[in-house]
């Protein structure tokens, strides 16, 4: 709260909130402030004590006033490019462009504040349960079992030879024979060699850009979607093309159109528990996409980084393409280690050295005691029975949390299932988020999800994270006062 018998005053404090909150990305560029008089009325202060905090920003660069809109929170990175990609100027030459064009031609960067969520794992926001996290509690993934096989793999003459020569480029031979195992029981047909490990699944789906893109090139991306993704890609200075996903999988019309008419080079899928919905691809769906992707001659990138939580027999473009035109992208910061920080990928076999000299350029080799010691769990079974209690875990978290939200007012946009409820608030959730974040709870706003950032009534919740019923009460007190 503010405070009157501060050595600041309320303008300065005021001000200091939202300051700390942009530089720190909680506030992402392209935001919206709210408005004097909601501003006002929610810290109990005087409108002009809010314009005074608001010109406080704007004499600091933080913010922008546009006209008769607002103040919004401003790139501090960089200045935004104008250049509409040769779009007409004139209401009817537009109307003849389709909005595959427009998409491609505005290439707006990608929403920035997906940093947010990912800077507000390292600024604790409060001691409560944060709603809009990826991952899970800590004290779900504690174990025994972690630590002993650490201690296995690290006696004296094991950590002398791991520690003083590099490890192997592809990745701990141990290792990378247990994933070829556990590829093997989702039916993806992976040789130990088509296995390279990394730094984590978000460094392996860097690896496939990198080596595969070059700047200004077409990539397919489902939207809603990982906004972690977006904003990588737009940062590698690729064209995003986003494709409405479904129930069932991508609108495959719209992906049929982008081939036509931009030639992409790539396809970005999460086709088990997509993010943020939770769907999962159908198998009528997963074999037209194969045939586009054979047809128009792009590759496709599955990020299977919810496998642990899924069912074995969900489909997967990768065990029905073989791995010939897709890369199987997994890791385990989600389910065990979030700082062993161990991913890996199952490329093509004509791929597999134009992947491993991209890895070795940025990172020479993986760590490979950590690689060991998750060999050891694998091979062990303790993975498995792990992932067992965590699925049993989740399950009965999802029951409460729905029962809670819709108890709040809360309409489910996706049919509830995995880790992340797609959740209909009624309300502008990026609104609801500043507030939210004053009562000490951070939120993934529906916008987060959007490849270009457009106001949304929907935000992703974690059900392992959404069952406080302190939460949905204040959530509710909130959207009441919206």
């Amino acid at each position: 709260m503010l405070m009157k018998a501060s050595s600041q005053s309320l303008t300065e404090q005021l001000a200091a909130r939202f300051a700390e909150r942009i530089r720190n990305r909680l506030l992402a560029p392209g935001a919206r402030l709210p408005s004097v008089r909601q501003c006002a009325e929610q810290n109990g202060v005087s409108p002009s004590t809010v314009v005074a905090a608001y010109d406080q920003l704007l004499a600091q660069g933080l913010v922008e006033a546009r006209k008769n809109r607002g103040f919004f929170v401003r790139e501090l990175s960089g200045a935004r490019s104008e250049d509409n990609g040769g779009a007409p100027a004139d209401d009817k030459g537009a109307a003849a462009w389709t909005a595959a064009h427009w998409i491609v031609a505005r290439r707006q960067p990608g929403p920035v504040n997906a940093t947010s969520l990912i800077r507000g794992m390292f600024h604790k926001i409060s001691d409560k349960p944060q709603p809009g996290m990826g991952v899970f509690p800590s004290d779900w993934l504690e174990s025994t079992f972690m630590p002993a096989a650490v201690r296995k793999v690290t006696n004296s003459r094991a950590l002398n030879e791991c520690s003083l020569q590099y490890g192997e480029p592809l990745g701990d031979g141990g290792l990378r024979r247990a994933l070829a195992g556990k590829l093997g029981g989702l039916h993806v047909p992976a040789a130990p060699d088509q296995i390279i490990t990394s730094v984590g699944a978000t460094h392996a789906l860097d690896i496939v850009s990198r080596t595969l893109l070059r700047p200004g090139d077409p990539v397919m991306v489902e939207e809603p979607g990982w906004a972690v993704e977006f904003a990588r890609l737009n940062a590698l200075g690729m064209r995003l093309l986003p494709v409405p996903r479904r129930a069932d999988g991508p609108d495959l019309e719209v992906m049929a159109q982008y081939c036509a008419l931009h030639k992409p080079k790539l396809y970005v899928s999460v086709s088990v528990f997509h993010n943020p919905t939770s769907y999962c691809l159908s198998p009528g769906s997963a074999h037209r996409i194969l045939q586009l992707a054979n047809q128009h001659d792009f590759h496709i990138v599955e990020d299977d980084t919810y496998s642990h939580i899924a069912p074995a027999h969900a489909t997967r473009l990768a065990a029905l393409d073989g791995l010939r035109r897709t890369i199987y992208v997994g890791g385990f910061a989600k389910i065990l280690a979030p700082n062993w920080r161990i991913g890996f990928m199952a490329a093509p076999p004509d791929l597999v050295e134009q992947l491993l000299d991209t890895k070795l350029l940025a990172t020479l080799t993986t760590p490979s005691l950590m690689e060991k010691a998750l060999a050891l769990c694998i091979e062990q079974g303790q993975l498995r029975r792990h992932c067992e209690r965590i699925r049993t875990r989740l399950d009965v978290a999802r029951s409460r949390s729905v029962k809670l939200a819709m108890h709040a007012g809360c309409k489910f946009a996706a049919e509830p299932a995995g880790l992340f409820g797609w959740v209909d608030t009624g309300v502008d959730t990026d609104a609801l988020a500043q507030r939210m974040l004053d009562e000490g709870y951070l939120l993934a706003p529906g916008a987060l999800f959007h490849a270009e950032r457009k106001p949304s009534t929907l935000m992703r919740i974690n059900f392992a994270t959404t069952q406080d019923a302190a939460f949905w009460k204040k959530y509710a007190e909130l959207v009441k006062r919206m």
